[in-house]
């Protein structure tokens, strides 16, 4: 009988209640931005109030990459923090928000804590990814983004940083969320240190992204082992 990797996302799991730290209430009132390419960023979308005990619940991270949350250890505010954008409530606001049938769309979410020369060149994502969701959990204390290094940047186009439309300093509980397409390119001035983003897409449902959720999977299978070792 051949062996499988039995997979859930953080919402599927029952852990302590706490009161909410998301702010969905300034995710549907927020507009649907059209420049450079439809997009929704809301600041403060994790609430100041919950804010450093979110930021004190993520883990050392010192590895550049993405790492799937199953491979992590998120203390219970980090914890609530996915479980909310992994809820029914954030995908329905996202569906209405940008017209869009989220109801069986896969999830994928990811932690990065380090940035490093490698990160920030102007790319779209992978065609397997129908939206993107980025919420950052640095706090806006001291230089570590001054000269606007690793602010995430909407471009208008595929060959130039300085030609964007919107800059999004990756800070504060901030939450930028956009449908992928051909021309959703974006990219930030390279910045080295630490640089909290939790990362989710959902998913198409082809034979990409199934490989790509494969990959995931496998990825925090092997990352729990290493980590248990």
């Amino acid at each position: 009988m051949r062996c499988r990797l039995a997979w859930k996302t953080l919402a599927a799991y029952n852990t302590p209640t706490m009161p909410e730290p998301l702010d969905f209430d300034s995710f549907r009132a927020a507009p649907v931005a059209a420049i450079p390419y439809p997009h929704i960023l809301v600041k403060n979308f994790v609430k100041p109030a919950a804010l450093r005990e979110v930021v004190a619940a993520l883990p050392p991270m010192r590895s550049r990459g993405s790492f799937p949350i199953p491979a992590l250890r998120l203390g219970p505010a980090a914890q609530a923090v996915v479980r909310g954008l992994e809820g029914e409530t954030f995908r329905a606001i996202t569906a209405e928000k940008f017209g869009l049938d989220l109801q069986s769309a896969p999830l994928m979410t990811t932690l990065r804590g380090t940035a490093n020369e490698q990160d920030g060149n102007i790319h779209t994502d992978s065609t397997a990814k129908r939206v993107t969701i980025l919420l950052y959990l640095n706090p806006a204390t001291g230089n570590d983004f001054a000269d606007q290094k690793g602010c995430l940047r909407l471009l208008r186009g595929k060959t130039d940083l300085e030609d964007y439309a919107v800059e999004v300093p990756p800070v504060d509980g901030t939450l930028l969320v956009f449908p992928n397409t051909p021309t959703s390119w974006h990219g930030h001035k390279t910045f080295i240190g630490q640089r909290y983003v939790i990362q989710m897409n959902y998913m198409t449902t082809g034979a990409k992204a199934r490989a790509e959720m494969r990959r995931h999977h496998f990825s925090a299978f092997l990352k729990r082992i290493r980590r248990a070792a």
